[in-house]
């Protein structure tokens, strides 16, 4: 019985050996961020801002109930409501009142040029900043864009501690980063993850490929840096996913490529500029690519390409796939627009495209994305009878108003959608057809002779217009 106790102490203790070596190569393994807080740190700013608004009762869409005098709940609306006399409100008397926002930001010069987000400080009256070392000053904002969520501010002051300036184009999925800001206030709060994605789009935002982290980020972070494990600033973070208004593990940080890019043309110009196609695009689908014989999915569908921009001067088609720009492979059409965007105004860039199933290259002239982009005139069903046609839909001729309204010189209206093939391929009521199976619609008989001759079994694509904007859909033609 001696010998055995004896093993089984000799066992715990080697495994307990084992445990520790393993929790110290562990630990060695993990990066070490103390260094490079203390290094950067100071170089991240608390940003407040102060907004002044005019707003009465009715803007509230509340009425203030008339309580007997003494009645407790005086106190809690009063409270509520800032405190003002309940009797303002009841009389939908306006008040002024001031709100207040809370972000992040990061020196990038010692002579007080800052950078954060454009969401932290628009709008704002009064932007304050404060420094690591308890100092505040009112900051001028030097400029500021909504299409990349970025901003520029400048204080007065000389010889700040500023961060340096990385690459996030060489940041690999699975690295390491880290994240200092002011969360909910809290200055200075310092959390780190990894990168979960690079060149993520979002539905807001077209122009920036966004920097995908499971960093924990929250209302107030927003401006703040993100560093690698060099300690170079290779994003500004910027967005979150939520359900809940708070972190949820998804986190999003415009690359440090774009948000400088920008800064420097705040500086210098007070405005940043584009560069533009002027075509709409969508996505193609595993339908959409067997319509268009292609082996797989890849590359930005063209479903219109607006007047007088550079696409249409350059003779690009509705229909065509944009594959490749300036000898970077577009693998998506949310890809295309950063691309686009960050290359240079009035120079050729080489485009690749397929069109009627061939490659070809044209080259275009790009033009200076305008402030407003394009807006498309909505469009309402209408009543006018028409032919019965196939696929389960029925369509009719455009009259002469609509032409002349929706500003269209063919295609046919759908009437009504049954169930069958055109309903499953997202045809609604009230879309246009403009082509199907890559042919152009210019009337009712022309619709029908295209539907005649569409091969059995295979999937073919159909250009609508609807309210929201031109669509390309892929319908399975049934066979007899």
């Amino acid at each position: 019985m001696t010998f055995v106790k004896r093993l089984s102490e000799y066992s715990l203790l080697v495994a307990l050996l084992m445990l520790s070596f393993i929790s110290a190569a562990q630990s060695r393994e993990l990066p070490d961020f103390t260094g490079m807080v203390e290094r950067y740190g100071p170089a991240v700013v608390n940003i407040s801002t102060k907004q002044h608004r005019s707003q009465g009762r009715a803007g509230h869409g509340f009425s203030i109930p008339d309580l007997p005098e003494g009645s407790p709940f005086n106190d809690f609306f009063r409270r509520f409501f800032d405190e003002l006399p309940l009797d303002e409100y009841r009389n939908g008397a306006p008040r002024e009142f001031e709100s207040r926002s809370l972000g992040s930001g990061f020196i990038i010069s010692e002579d007080g040029y800052i950078l954060t987000n454009h969401h932290v400080v628009s709008e704002a009256d009064e932007v304050i900043v404060r420094l690591s070392d308890r100092r505040e000053f009112v900051a001028e904002l030097v400029g500021s864009d909504k299409r990349s969520d970025t901003a520029v501010l400048k204080i007065e002051a000389d010889h700040l501690p500023t961060v340096r300036i990385g690459k996030a184009t060489e940041l690999k999925v699975g690295e390491w980063v880290l994240a200092i800001g002011s969360p909910f206030g809290f200055d200075h709060s310092v959390t780190a993850g990894i990168v979960s994605a690079k060149g993520r789009s979002l539905p807001s935002e077209n122009y920036v490929p966004f920097i995908q982290t499971d960093v924990a980020i929250n209302p107030g972070n927003s401006g703040g840096p993100l560093f690698n494990l060099d300690g170079e600033v290779v994003g500004v973070n910027a967005q979150i996913y939520s359900e809940t208004g708070a972190y949820m593990g998804l986190s999003f940080a415009i690359p440090i490529e774009t948000a400088m890019n920008v800064a420097e043309q705040l500086r210098t110009k007070g405005k940043v500029s584009r560069g533009w196609l002027g075509v709409l695009i969508q996505d193609v689908t595993r339908e959409l690519a067997e319509s268009f014989d292609m082996d797989h999915p890849r590359g930005a569908l063209v479903s219109q390409v607006l007047p007088d921009s550079p696409a249409q001067a350059a003779g690009m088609h509705t229909g065509d796939i944009i594959l490749t720009f300036n000898g970077k492979e577009v693998v998506s059409s949310s890809q295309l627009p950063p691309i686009v965007g960050a290359s240079p105004i009035d120079r050729p860039a080489e485009v690749g495209i397929l069109r009627d199933g061939k490659r070809k290259t044209i080259t275009i002239r790009l033009g200076e994305l305008p402030e407003e982009e394009p807006m498309l005139g909505g469009k309402q069903s209408s009543d006018q009878g028409g032919e019965k046609a196939a696929l389960g839909l029925a369509v009719s001729d455009l009259t002469s108003k609509q032409r002349t309204d929706w500003e269209m010189n063919h295609g046919v209206l759908v009437r009504s959608v049954e169930p069958g093939p055109a309903s499953e391929a997202g045809i609604r009521e009230g879309d246009v057809i403009l082509k199907l199976n890559n042919r152009d619609v210019k009337d009712v008989a022309a619709f029908e002779k295209i539907v005649d001759e569409l091969p059995q079994g295979k999937s073919v694509a159909v250009l609508v217009e609807r309210e929201a904007g031109p669509l390309f859909l892929a319908l399975k033609v049934p066979e007899e």
